[in-house]
Formats: C-alpha cells, structure tokens, sequence
C-alpha cells in the first residue's frame, strides 16, 4: 500500500515519518471552503476536501491511500485559524493566555485498490491545552520569533512556545497536526477490512 500526505506542513511530514509508514508528499491546492460550525464536523470537512484534491490528480495503478488533515484552534466556541499578520497573532495569544482551550485535528482517509473499491474514512481528535500566565512582553517577544504566523492558534506546542504550556489533555500529536494513535488505528481497520473483502471474493 502507497501512502500520500495531502499536506505540505513540515509538522505533519515529521509525525507521520515516525510511523514508520512509507509515503509520498502531494500537497492539496484546493481552495477551502467551510459549511459547517461544529468545531469537529469544519476539521472533518477540510480535511476532506484536502484528501479529496488529491486524489483527484493521481493515476497511480497501483494500490493507495490519501490522507488529509486540518487543525484549528477553539477558543469558547471561537476558531482560531492561523492569524494574518502579526497584530492578530498577539491578539490571539493574548485570548488564549491562563486560559484553556481545545484543538481539533481532521483526518480523511481515502483508500483506493487495484480492484477498483474505494474506501473513506473521516475522523477527528480533540486535545485540551492550558496555556500559562503570560505578560504582554513574552507575548510581544514570542510573536517577534515569527513562529506563530504559520501556525492554528499562533502557537507551535512543539517549538518554543512549549515554555508556555500548563498542561494537556489528550494527544499531544493531535495539537502538532496529527493524531498518530488515532491515525494508525484507523489505516489498520482500513486494511484488515480490505483483507476481509478480497478473502470473501476467493
């Protein structure tokens, strides 16, 4: 089975690397569109739309399966996507900062065979994180990296901004960009339900 990483995220690259999985990198160019405002069914949506781009643009004959990821950052029903410039990030860390908010991670699997059946999966992860106390200045400094403009929330828990976290709950590879536990759990029903049908059809 190949794998693609619908996603040019450096994060998301990393994490699924430790898998062990094998895969290439085609990242999704489609244009996001959001039609739902339930934090885990918007995660759900863009990362289909994501997985569902590339699989469109693949020829490959041989067995496949496109994953496509989206996360966002929720603040009291609020969604934090990544800020525009760096007044919005300072306004974003401000909001967050002795507070706890909730990071949502999409995943769409789309696995195709050289059968011809086609399967799809949508899932989603929810992660707590408690940021501590900060002072306008450490905002103010943590902004002046430039780490935060890329990134759901304007945080990077796995960069320096890790100085700031209280704590979490739930999985800390979701906050990243990625839910290894969950993700790998699911790739493996994905296969053994594949297995189920070919041995059904012998």
């Amino acid at each position: 089975m190949r794998y693609i990483l619908a996603s040019q995220s450096p994060r998301r690259r990393e994490l699924l690397a430790r898998t062990g999985l094998e895969f290439d990198v085609i990242p999704s160019d489609v244009n996001e569109k959001i039609t739902k405002e339930v934090p885990s069914d918007v995660v759900m949506e863009l990362a289909h739309q994501k997985a569902e781009n590339v699989y469109a643009k693949i020829t490959d004959p041989d067995d496949y399966t496109v994953i496509g990821s989206d996360t966002i950052v929720v603040y009291r029903d609020e969604i934090l996507g990544k800020p525009a410039d760096k007044q919005e990030a300072y306004d974003m860390l401000s909001m967050l900062a002795d507070r706890t908010h909730q990071v949502y991670t999409g995943v769409t699997l789309i696995e195709v065979c050289t059968d011809g059946s086609l399967r799809e999966k949508s899932f989603y992860e929810e992660t707590n994180v408690h940021v501590c106390q900060m002072t306008k200045d450490e905002i103010a400094s943590y902004v002046a990296t430039g780490e935060p403009l890329d990134k759901a929330g304007a945080y990077g828990i796995q960069g320096s901004f890790a100085a700031y976290i209280r704590g979490i709950h739930g999985d800390y590879t979701n906050v990243v960009g990625l839910p290894l536990g969950r993700l790998c759990h699911e790739i493996k029903k994905l296969l053994e339900e594949q297995e189920n049908d070919q041995a059904g059809r012998n």
